[in-house]
């Protein structure tokens, strides 16, 4: 595939995805999500916003260390000391690049810079050389150019692609354009600046009207060859263009692109999964390619035109985007090996022995309560095992809540809190209520519950449910998510599971500092 041909996937989950409220995640978690990511052959990691806060440098830098395949990029405005700090946080990357970013819509250089466009130009070219300090991949944003002027957009850009960027991405930062319009401007500034051949031309478009996809893909026909999007459409507000999505309508409708990525999409599943579970936000059921019933047929006569010709109905291949069907049947009889070559299959690597068996203990439990296991049961499982893995202030010990017709629901529960086996006893206006008044008489966390959120995992009434919860504490937000066949039961280790968050010492301010 030639340079012309060939569309560029840089993903920004681990750094504008994790813009979104809540959806903050550690070094290991970002290094386990930046290796998925290296597994599907993305092209460009960006990894976070190194000046953001020391945790975020760490992280920036131990994905640099860890990922091979793909460029990693680090995230910096238009200032020396935030370049000097992500060309610190890259040194060690096998391939790296910078991302600078200024400011250039007239309602952000007058409200928020409060600088002429005359110094914005400055600053951009100025922040362009520093980083060619530090690397010969730069990219340049010049952030709000959905709502920036076209001339004024001509000149900036101009002078950074003769400052060295050689990426020049286009951001419709606030989700305010429309796709012919957003395709439009990027086939203009192509055709009317000098050197545009000298740099590929991105874009990266938020969602908030719903057309963030929908405009990467105007602007890949009118020339752009890389789009920034995220796993599952994760970001800030109404989030980013999904990956998945615009990675497979290129590859679906070669009939209208003429390029496409070299992505391994049997990943896009597995990766959606662990993003999902990393973060605390689920996949809604009909979401595109990767919602659990993305692919699935109820309709009769989808059904007989499905079993009659796939294509009636399926305009890809369920098996191109990661989702299989189970080689081997899990039940309680299933052992360890069946298990970790099932989880093999799904592109789960537990990392060690005593990852294993704890699985496998937990996979046993299961068994006794369902009669088959299916992959989104595995996947739940891996991510309440990882979930352990965090600092345990507040483990669960048991739970017993009665809830009869006309009679207050109440929890009988007891709590090991920093070693301490503790018991409380609470009513509520529901099971789940009665719980978490008993989990907060014990532990006393002060905190607000601002989301529970329930999901069945799989079907079927022995399904396993998936709560997500979110809190706050003092201004700063945490997930939990829990899964069990009882509702309630996983209810009390979603809660718990954000209350051990909570009380984990906080090593990172939210990257808020910038966006484009």
């Amino acid at each position: 595939m030639s340079s012309g041909d060939k569309l560029i996937i840089f993903d920004t989950t681990l750094r504008d995805g994790e813009q979104s409220p809540g959806a903050s995640m550690t070094k290991d978690e970002k290094v386990r999500i930046a290796k998925a990511l290296e597994r599907m052959r993305v092209d460009i990691i960006e990894a976070g916003f190194p000046i953001a806060s020391p945790g975020d440098f760490e992280s920036v830098q131990a994905v640099a260390e860890a990922v091979k395949d793909s460029t990693v990029c680090g995230l910096a405005r238009a200032l020396e000391k935030d370049i000097n700090r992500a060309g610190e946080a890259l040194k060690n990357a096998n391939s790296s690049r910078i991302h600078t970013f200024i400011a250039t819509s007239p309602i952000h250089m007058k409200m928020k810079l409060r600088m002429e466009p005359d110094m914005v130009l400055e600053q951009a070219v100025a922040a362009v050389k520093m980083a060619r300090k530090f690397t010969d991949n730069v990219e340049f944003s010049p952030e709000d150019a959905g709502r920036s002027e076209t001339d004024f957009l001509c000149r900036v850009i101009e002078a950074v692609i003769k400052a060295g960027a050689t990426t020049i991405n286009i951001p419709d930062t606030v989700g305010y354009n429309l796709p012919n319009q957003f395709g439009d401007l990027i086939g203009t500034l192509i055709h009317r600046i000098p050197n545009s051949d000298k740099a590929v031309f991105s874009v990266h478009c938020h969602n908030d009207l719903g057309l963030a996809v929908a405009n990467s893909l105007s602007a890949v026909l009118n020339g752009a060859r890389q789009v920034e999007c995220t796993i599952n459409g994760l970001g800030e507000r109404a989030g980013n263009a999904s990956l998945e999505e615009v990675v497979m309508a290129v590859r679906t409708r070669q009939d209208l692109f003429t390029c496409d990525t070299t992505l391994d999409t049997t990943q896009i599943v597995p990766c959606s999964r662990l993003v999902s579970g990393i973060t605390g936000f689920p996949v809604q059921p009909n979401k595109a390619i990767v919602g659990a019933n993305a692919f699935a047929h109820e309709s009769g006569i989808h059904q007989d035109g499905v079993l009659k010709s796939r294509e009636t109905y399926e305009i890809m291949r369920a098996q191109d985007v990661g989702w299989k069907e189970n080689r081997i049947v899990l039940g309680k009889h299933s052992g360890r090996n069946a298990l970790k070559t099932r989880l093999e299959d799904l592109g789960i690597d537990l990392g060690s022995e005593e990852e294993l068996n704890d699985a496998f203990a937990r996979f046993k439990d299961l068994a006794d309560k369902k009669h088959e296991i299916f992959d989104e049961d595995l996947q739940a499982l891996v991510a309440d095992t990882n979930k352990m893995a965090i600092n345990e202030h507040v483990k669960l010990v048991r739970l017993k809540v009665c809830s009869e017709t006309g009679e207050i629901p109440e929890a009988d529960i007891v709590i090991n809190l920093n070693g301490e086996e503790c018991s409380a006893t609470a009513k509520g206006s529901g099971p789940v209520d009665a719980a978490y008044k008993a989990i907060e008489q014990v532990v006393k966390s002060n905190t607000e519950l601002q989301l529970y959120s329930v999901n069945n995992i799989t079907s079927g009434t022995d399904s396993q449910g998936e709560v997500t919860v979110r809190l706050s504490h003092n201004g700063r937000i945490v997930h939990g998510q829990g899964a069990d066949t009882d509702i309630v039961v996983a209810s009390a280790k979603a809660y718990i599971n954000a209350l051990n968050k909570v009380m984990l010492p906080e090593d990172r301010e939210h990257p808020q500092l910038g966006d484009v």
